[in-house]
């Protein structure tokens, strides 16, 4: 690559992408750790990106209708810290270049949304940001078809490497977004034919844009280093009404002793050959310094989207105060305010009839009333709605003919929804479920993980969710993935035990701010067993008394979901022995734990012997509620699987691992002594 032609042809783009490729080198080799290459090798796309198309305001980076740039390759952290630094974000000073990958620091080893709102999305495990650009691109689609285009009308831009397009959810998310044709979504692959491990053809010799071609998408094939290619192509592709992937060719490292080889990838900190890649680059900058003409010209550049953002806040006055009132609390993330009238009557009718159902049929009762009171709702299911019961009738099908649509069929792509749900969520202005079999989280689980590591209220819709879905064998039946789910920080898993209690957990999931919310529900029915109706959300408590004791207390049974039924069962025949038995409903265990000690030791008081029921394996967490918070509070059992199940009737198979009441009461029996 002969820079000295790149630099003489066009001379002010070439200092501007120099600004990033040097920072870059700096905070790298500050750091003494991270990954030069990438932004060093896509400078030039993101420079004539930012400079010519990209709609933006460094002022006011939360502008709803900006356009969004997701860095899917989010190893190459300094390109979008870079940008952010030079076009004049407040939050990006340079002091936080300088502290690059260090604690405390905004500026992360890989970009963080919770750190900085310049950063739309969390991009560290590769193909995560191509497949959440699926879920903005959707979301930017519905919010235009309900508010018009006068406020959301805007691009999703997309840079992703090899390794985003190597990893499989990347096949779901590109495939979904040709069927979706989304053509406000555009793709910048960064062609450079380099892994960690060598060149990309050790690995893989995949075909890019006929892949890409293949799934329905608009495809160009460009020098990446070209700015008038670049500029040309950005253009064609947002006239198309597909979604668009650029194929950029470019060298990874540009202008580094490393150039084209697997260590440009990484962290180059040898003095010397920055000094010469500077030296190459024609500037004399030192280190994290750039001209001040250059960096002038940056934030000339961060500044002109501010006359599109002033025309669009005064179009959004323009708008009746009803309507600027419903998309600031939709993009607030508040519900309606009759969404808490609306659950109590359902809980009140409940009681009163009293219906023995699944949860997932329950699920899909609450939605009837929920949806049409919350238009900021998207359900979903990976090919198994009528399984998970995640489709209501006044929704309408979301897809190119249909913006106004609120469901999706996504196919059997667990990951690519749940990453797409993340993106939806994101976005803002948009609360998305999706559903699929509990024993499925398997395949939606890097993206679950980073709804939790984000702060998003992303509601997992998990049917089907124990032994109890019976025939179907042990590939189909979670017995690890409570515990899983549980041990996953900042996520709530609620396993509820009736229609009332699942009415309570989806008001909990779409009220949540920060958190997302596991929902597992059972194929097989379940009684009503809050008959006596209350206005108080119980579950929001994660665990409370749902029958007490007759005379003196001796035992507590402490079960979720389905096996709430057991443990009432087996109540009823301790209390038959003189047994004075407690049942514990215990929904959710991370609620519980949020409760103070006063209320946790009313719930489960030190004495009586206590026995877990769950069709599921004891880890994660059932020691702390069975041992006591001390360790040492009561004799304890636990009643549920040890094993995989197997594939017979539900009821059968209850009986074979021994999750009874018979044996609920034998266990009790026995630790009494």
């Amino acid at each position: 690559m002969d820079i000295a032609t790149l630099r003489e042809a066009h001379p002010d783009h070439w200092l501007r992408a120099a600004a990033i490729r040097t920072l870059t080198l700096d905070a790298v080799a500050g750091a003494n750790s991270g990954h030069s290459g990438m932004p060093m090798g896509m400078a030039d796309v993101a420079t004539v990106l930012f400079e010519k198309h990209l709609k933006f305001d460094a002022s006011a980076p939360t502008w709803p209708d900006r356009d969004r740039f997701i860095l899917s390759a989010g190893h190459g952290s300094m390109l979008i810290y870079s940008l952010l630094y030079l076009t004049g974000y407040k939050e990006m000073p340079l002091e936080q270049i300088k502290n690059f990958r260090q604690m405390g620091a905004k500026t992360a080893g890989h970009p963080e949304n919770f750190l900085l709102d310049g950063v739309e999305t969390t991009t560290g495990p590769l193909g995560q940001g191509i497949s959440n650009a699926v879920g903005f691109a959707m979301a930017e689609e519905a919010l235009r078809a309900r508010f018009g285009a006068k406020l959301q009308n805007h691009h999703t831009y997309v840079m992703a490497g090899d390794g985003c397009l190597m990893e499989g959810v990347s096949q779901e998310a590109i495939a979904l977004a040709g069927r979706q044709k989304l053509g406000k979504l555009i793709v910048f692959w960064d062609n450079n034919n380099i892994t960690i491990d060598g060149t990309v053809d050790i690995a893989d010799r995949t075909n890019q844009p006929m892949r890409f071609k293949a799934a329905g998408w608009h495809v160009q094939e460009i020098d990446g280093h070209d700015p008038d290619q670049i500029d040309a192509a950005i253009a064609a592709a947002k006239k198309s009404k597909k979604p668009s992937m650029i194929a950029c060719k470019t060298h990874i490292a540009l202008g580094h002793a490393a150039q084209d080889t697997s260590k440009g990838h990484g962290a180059l900190t040898n003095a010397d050959q920055l000094a010469a890649a500077k030296a190459a680059y024609g500037v004399n900058w030192g280190a994290y310094e750039v001209a001040a003409d250059v960096k002038a010209q940056w934030e000339e550049i961060g500044a002109k989207g501010r006359e599109e953002r002033a025309a669009w806040e005064a179009r959004f006055e323009e708008q009746s105060e009803r309507r600027q009132a419903e998309f600031n609390r939709v993009f607030a993330g508040e519900a309606p305010k009759k969404l808490s009238a609306t659950i109590k009557a359902f809980k009140k009718q409940i009681s009163d009839e009293q219906p023995k159902m699944a949860t997932r049929a329950s699920s899909q009762k609450v939605l009837e009333v929920i949806n049409p009171i919350m238009p900021e709702t998207i359900g979903g299911s990976a090919d198994l709605t009528g399984s998970n019961n995640t489709l209501t009738g006044d929704m309408g099908v979301f897809d190119e003919t249909n913006r106004k649509g609120r469901y999706v069929y996504y196919g059997i792509r667990e990951h690519g929804m749940a990453a797409a749900m993340n993106g939806m969520a994101l976005h803002g202005g948009i609360r998305p479920y999706g559903g699929t079999f509990f024993c499925f989280t398997d395949y939606a689980r890097p993206a679950m993980r980073l709804s939790a590591l984000m702060k998003i209220p992303t509601t997992y819709v998990m049917t089907h969710d124990s032994i109890g879905l019976g025939e179907d064998g042990p590939t189909h039946q979670p017995v690890e993935h409570l515990a899983i789910c549980r041990a996953t920080p900042n996520t709530l898993t609620i396993r509820p035990a009736d229609t009332v209690e699942t009415a309570e957990a989806w008001e909990i999931a779409l009220t949540a701010q920060q958190t997302p919310t596991v929902l597992v529900l059972t194929r097989q029915g379940v009684p009503t067993l809050r008959t006596e109706h209350k206005n108080s959300n119980l579950v929001s408590k994660g665990a409370y008394v749902l029958a007490e004791a007759e005379g003196k207390r001796e035992a507590i049974l402490i079960a979720t979901g389905s096996e709430v039924a057991i443990a009432m069962e087996a109540r009823a025949l301790l209390q038959e022995n003189g047994i004075g038995t407690r049942v514990v409903s215990m929904p959710s265990m991370e609620l519980f734990a949020e409760q103070d000690e006063a209320y946790r030791r009313k719930v489960l008081p030190a004495g009586p012997v206590r026995v877990g029921i769950e069709a599921a394996m004891r880890a994660g967490g059932w020691d702390r509620w069975l041992l006591g918070e001390r360790g040492r509070e009561a004799k304890q059992a636990f009643v549920g699987m040890d094993r995989f199940g197997a594939s017979a009737p539900a009821e059968e198979l209850y009986e074979k691992f021994g999750i009874t009441a018979t044996n609920v009461v034998a266990q009790v029996k026995a630790l009494l002594g």
